[in-house]
């Protein structure tokens, strides 16, 4: 209750670096994690309970309690409780075999190894006995053990690339910074080792997508964002190392506040099931009442007649309160109009839909030799009861592989394939795409089929220029060579590695950054940009924009986003330019 009372009144976090002692104090939580719902103590309790909230459990239970009354029943105790122990026994021995499987992957998880800064030395510790403030190693295509503070890594300027897709299921990947006073860490130990930063932040929250917190070091300040964090749950991609220090762990990570504790969900079955329980019950009842009402009259009217074959007690010639008996003796006799096994073959079909789900070939993903995997028996029916899918704009109902296919240029649009008789076809009947086999930088896979775009580079169009120009200045891709000194790009998007392509193939090669230039190969030459300022792509602003200033010394803002945003910020005297590209894009299904 302590802990729980502490965390509630947390406010703001503060965490010192590669000191357990001092962070100790505090109480921080550890870095196990559990899933489970039940522990050998709470089984029997919170299962019955759980079990109990169905109403055919509990109209049994009441039965059973009904028939110890030997006044009003005809049945033995036992002819109900069998079949009731059994079903819930069934019951708790699948919902205790789910929670064996959670226990199984909490302990997986938990005994994970990950290398964590100690005495001045790198050494295995499973992610369990991770503290708050100590700095870990993580590698490439390694999980995040829990909410880190980027402190450098093997990329330049302390970048790195993590996947979302366990947090958010976005694939795409994205950039993080570390700071530039941290990123001289590098991976020298002996430095890392006497990092004494203190980070003081907000507390724990479920917020994905926001941080807050200042790191003080070296009698300097420093703010820190969401940028310069890594989530528990994240996969580090395309960087070689990363060094981080542990501001969240265990149920402080924000993966696990989203999670929340383990509940006990009903389907849209069950509810149904306890509805027409509830009916059937309903009826049952009104059919008791009607049969009671009969027993009194016929008790007043003819009972006297028959006394000497029935065992009546002497005085009793009440046939109001021989009705009252009577009614609760029909509802123990027409008990089984409430189907008890009901629930039993639900669970049975249920247990079988798991095993078809987890056997099933067509839901297999080759790519990633993923096979299906039910995690629980108790929800899989619920699949079929989508009636409503909201997604954005992302590529999340697709493949999500983009490829260059159209563009709009000054009012001209390129990408459109006409015959001899000056009649649009379909590119893919146009036999010859264009040749870049000059381009020594050419991406080999790449196609285009509109000869006219390469024609008007060619001509040295100074609009078709800019365009490809602003595709190569515009975004967020890192670059490397590759052992055979071929130019790699590292993307956090498919589209954006789509645009930074295609302007690879027409000539406009993006070749490296740093964090104070870009530089370009614009057909053949080297052209360097001083970077004065980059605003990223966010859903707020929904467009990103770079504002650099090329070798003669102009200041020129390139901007690209969606085509809503963007038209606004347009000057009235591109109305009618505005107007053939709105109409270009609404006949197409175009890359912009």
């Amino acid at each position: 209750m302590f802990c729980s009372e502490k965390k509630l009144l947390e406010v703001e976090r503060k965490v010192k670096a590669n000191d357990r002692e001092y962070n100790e104090k505090f109480q921080y939580a550890d870095n196990r994690i559990h899933t489970s719902k039940y522990n050998i103590l709470t089984f029997l309790p919170i299962n019955l309970f759980e079990q109990f909230q169905r109403v055919a459990n509990a109209y049994f239970l009441f039965l059973l309690i009904l028939q110890l009354i030997p006044e009003i029943s005809s049945l033995t105790w036992f002819t109900t409780i069998v079949p009731l122990v059994l079903v819930i026994t069934m019951t708790a021995v699948k919902d205790a075999t789910d929670d064996c499987f959670r226990h199984k992957s909490d302990n997986q998880v938990n005994n994970r190894q990950s290398e964590v800064l100690i005495d001045g030395k790198l050494q295995n510790e499973k992610w369990m006995n991770v503290k708050v403030g100590d700095i870990i190693k993580l590698e490439n295509n390694q999980f995040v053990a829990a909410d880190l503070l980027l402190l450098s890594s093997s990329e330049p300027h302390g970048l790195c690339y993590i996947e979302t897709a366990e947090l958010d299921g976005e694939t795409n990947l994205k950039v993080r910074h570390a700071l530039a006073v941290t990123s001289e860490l590098g991976a020298d130990i002996s430095r890392l080792a006497k990092f004494d930063g203190i980070v003081v932040c907000e507390a724990p929250n479920n917020k994905l997508d926001k941080f807050t917190g200042v790191l003080s070091w070296k009698d300097s300040k420093y703010p820190l964002n969401n940028e310069k964090i890594i989530l528990r749950g994240c996969v580090l991609r395309n960087t070689s190392w990363c060094f981080g220090m542990v501001i969240f762990a265990g149920p402080d990570t924000k993966l696990m506040q989203n999670s929340g504790k383990t509940k006990f969900k009903r389907t849209s079955i069950d509810r149904l099931m306890n509805t027409l329980v509830l009916w059937i019950f309903g009826f049952l009842v009104c059919l008791g009442i009607i049969l009671a009402i009969g027993n009194s009259i016929w008790e007043k009217q003819v009972g006297d007649q028959f006394r000497s074959f029935l065992f009546w007690k002497e005085g009793e010639k009440n046939s109001v309160f021989s009705g009252f008996l009577t009614f609760w003796s029909y509802i123990i006799i027409l008990n089984t109009v409430v189907p008890i096994s009901l629930y039993v073959s639900v669970e049975v079909i249920r247990l079988g839909h798991s095993y078809f789900i987890n056997w099933d070939r067509k839901m297999y993903y080759s790519g990633k030799a993923t096979p299906a995997e039910a995690r629980t028996t108790t929800l899989n029916e619920e699949l079929g009861q989508i009636e409503y899918v909201f997604s954005d704009k992302t590529g999340t109902l697709t493949q999500n592989i983009m490829t260059f296919k159209k563009c709009s240029i000054n009012g001209r649009i390129y990408g459109e394939v006409q015959d001899d008789l000056g009649q649009k076809t379909d590119i893919t009947k146009k036999k010859e795409p264009v040749d870049f086999s000059v381009n020594s930088q050419a991406e080999r896979t790449f196609q285009f089929f509109d000869h006219n775009l390469m024609e008007a580079i060619k001509l040295g169009d100074p609009k078709v220029h800019e365009f490809l120009r602003l595709l190569a200045l515009c975004h967020t891709v890192m670059s490397e060579e590759n052992s055979a000194g071929q130019l790699i790009y590292q993307v956090q998007s498919p589209d954006e590695g789509a645009l930074v392509t295609a302007a690879r193939n027409f000539g406009f090669t993006f070749k490296s950054r740093t964090p104070e230039t870009i530089t370009i190969e614009e057909l053949g030459t080297l052209v360097t940009y001083q970077l004065l300022a980059f605003l990223d792509f966010n859903n707020i602003r929904k467009r990103m924009s770079v504002i650099v200033r090329n070798p003669k010394g102009q200041i020129k803002l390139y901007s690209k986003g969606a085509d809503t945003i963007l038209f606004e910020k347009l000057h009235p005297s591109n109305e009618d330019l505005l107007t053939l590209t709105s109409d270009h894009l609404s006949k197409a299904d175009m890359v912009f």
